[in-house]
Order: structure tokens, then C-alpha cells, then sequence
């Protein structure tokens, strides 16, 4: 089993929400910005760094949303195996910057999209943990499995 601590920004702004559109060997999907956090590296300072890497913009973190902790089945992991995500979710601010697309990276391009847009989208199921953690501040910072397939996937 392979395990991955990771941090995402949730930003939205005027009704719309930060995604960034990602290639991967899964192909293709929406999700937040936000990654890996690497060895000795602090969550929240992950989170800024992953923003200005995907995005081109700085941010400002304005509070902790919650965590969520998934393993993936190995016949549904892009890499073969089972796969840990632990994932700490932030809500973020834009404060500068300018948005482009990622040097050399994953990213594509970065959009705002519109929230009533999100659901048609083929996106990763980050993106719905996201919202929910933001629309709800659930009490424990937990919210329900999403349930993945259709548009939908890990």
C-alpha cells in the first residue's frame, strides 16, 4: 500500500471556485489545487506553495476546513496498488499573482468555474469533499464518503 499526506485549497469567490485541470495516466479530470506535502514540510505552508506552483497566484490561508482520509482499492488506483490519501483541506484567499498554467507540471490550466458548473464536470472526488467542507464547517471537520463514478472519480 502506498500512502500520501496532501493539502488542497478551497477558494471560491463571487459564487465561483478555484479548479485546476489536471493530466494524469487516469486521464484527465478537474480538482483543487493542492498536493503533496513533502518530508518536513508543514501542511499549511504545503497548501501556499501548491496554490502559487498550479495557479501562478499567492494566498492566504483563512482557516482549516477538515481532513479526509480514503484508501483507494488497487483496481481502481491509477498506479496499480491500494493507496492512503490523507487529505487536509484549507480555505484560501487569493491575495496576488497572476493565474497560469503550471511550469512543468500536472496542471493544465487553472479556471474559476462557476459552483453551478461543478457538477458536470469530470472531476476528482476531492473537489466534492471540498465544497462540502466549505458549504457545512462540519463541527468535527468530517464529512461522508462521496461516492465515486460517473464524473466522479479518485
Amino acid at each position: 500500500m502506498s500512502f500520501r499526506l496532501a493539502a488542497y485549497a478551497v477558494c471560491i469567490e463571487n459564487e465561483r471556485v478555484l479548479l485546476a485541470h489536471c493530466v494524469s495516466p487516469a486521464g484527465a479530470h478537474w480538482t483543487l489545487p493542492g498536493g503533496k506535502v513533502e518530508h518536513m514540510e508543514d501542511p499549511f505552508d504545503a497548501v501556499l506553495r501548491e496554490v502559487a506552483e498550479e495557479t501562478g497566484y499567492d494566498a492566504l490561508v483563512e482557516r482549516l476546513l477538515g481532513v479526509d482520509s480514503r484508501v483507494i482499492p488497487a483496481a481502481e488506483a491509477w498506479l496499480g496498488t491500494e493507496h492512503q490519501n490523507v487529505g487536509i483541506f484549507y480555505r484560501v484567499r487569493i491575495t496576488g499573482g497572476t493565474l497560469r498554467p503550471e511550469a512543468n507540471g500536472a496542471v493544465a490550466e487553472s479556471v474559476w468555474t462557476p459552483m453551478r458548473d461543478v457538477a458536470r464536470l469530470r472531476r476528482s472526488s476531492l473537489v466534492d469533499v471540498g465544497l462540502a467542507l466549505a458549504q457545512t464547517l462540519p463541527a468535527t471537520g468530517h464529512v461522508a464518503p462521496v461516492p465515486v463514478g460517473g464524473l466522479i472519480q479518485h
